[in-house]
């Protein structure tokens, strides 16, 4: 009877025994995208420091397609345990109800949101000798027919074209539009001149407009960012009302027990003020949210806001 009471204690009071402390074992973290993108990037830097705060690996699987959504479905529909998590963003949980009409998740409905990671900033940039000293005059040659300007993008449902779309639509213009397989090639043909301009990412863009083989006009942000501070701001340079960043975030399953959740987020909130963590998002031009920015609640109410702001013009875009 002794030794059956001493063992009960044990495992109610040691961290493995019925129920083991977690996690115990290595964690995947689902980026939906290709390795080297700056959602991976962002989830390789996060993931570095879980893996060192909490003990055990905190591991990329990259489950590329259909503009990230094929990865994201994969993930609501693991085990809610808190060994596989998602690594969202803007795409994948603002822009896709809009997007792809059988698509497989509600971004709001089936998630256990853990936390907003990084805010990506994104640039209007053209091409190196485009004929436009600022963004009134870029905006200008944009909204004439008969200069021709010719966008590209990364394809539907990628940064690129979402946050092009947001600008043609506050501008009241139509492009000429040239659709690439990935940010690689667009990019690519933008510093070749074959192309006018893009719309991408702050991590996309900062090597290659500090080299100056391609030009930015404004970044779509209240403030500058450190990365590029010669850069204006949308609002310093005309276009106040152009304001958008490709978040990256934390998501698991739906159902995800609320202890596992609060851990995982308390080691994001630490993550996020570590110094070495906060250098390396910080030198790829990342903006960090504020605590209260988070919290898993924020991260629930930037979803549901981002889905109500993206489907109406995407849906306006594809008619």
């Amino acid at each position: 009877m002794k030794r059956l009471v001493l063992f009960v204690l044990a495992c109610v009071f040691s961290p493995v025994g019925f129920g083991q402390a977690y996690p115990s074992r290595p964690v995947t973290i689902i980026v939906p995208f290709a390795a080297g993108g700056p959602t991976d990037i962002i989830a390789r830097i996060s993931g570095e420091y879980f893996s060192k705060a909490l003990g055990q690996q905190f591991v990329v699987e990259n489950v590329a397609g259909a503009g990230g959504t094929t990865g994201i479905t994969r993930g609501a529909q693991s085990k809610p345990d808190g060994y596989t998590i998602m690594m969202g963003h803007m795409g994948t949980h603002g822009a896709a109800p809009a997007l792809y009409a059988n698509l497989k998740y509600d971004p709001a409905r089936d998630f256990t949101p853990i936390g907003l990671v990084a805010g990506t900033p994104i640039l209007i940039v053209a091409r190196k000798d485009f004929p436009a000293a600022n963004l009134k005059e870029f905006i200008a040659k944009v909204k004439d027919p008969a200069a021709k300007v010719k966008q590209a993008h990364a394809g539907v449902g990628s940064v690129s074209y979402t946050t092009c779309t947001l600008l043609t639509s506050q501008l009241g213009a139509r492009s000429i539009v040239a659709a690439y397989r990935g940010t690689g090639p667009a990019l690519n043909d933008l510093v070749g001149g074959q192309v006018d301009y893009m719309c991408d990412q702050i991590v996309n863009l900062v090597e290659q407009v500090k080299g100056g083989s391609i030009r930015a006009y404004a970044i779509a942000t209240p403030a500058r960012s450190p990365a590029l501070p010669d850069v204006p701001t949308t609002k310093e340079a005309g276009l106040p009302g152009y304001q958008v960043s490709a978040w990256n975030a934390l998501f698991a399953p739906q159902g995800l027990p609320k202890e596992i959740q609060g851990r995982l987020n308390d080691t994001l909130v630490r993550a996020l003020d570590d110094e070495a963590t906060r250098k390396r998002l910080l030198d790829l031009g990342s903006v960090i949210p504020d605590r209260a920015g988070r919290s898993p609640q924020a991260l629930q109410k930037l979803v549901e806001s981002e889905v109500a702001r993206w489907t109406p013009i995407l849906k306006a875009a594809q008619q």
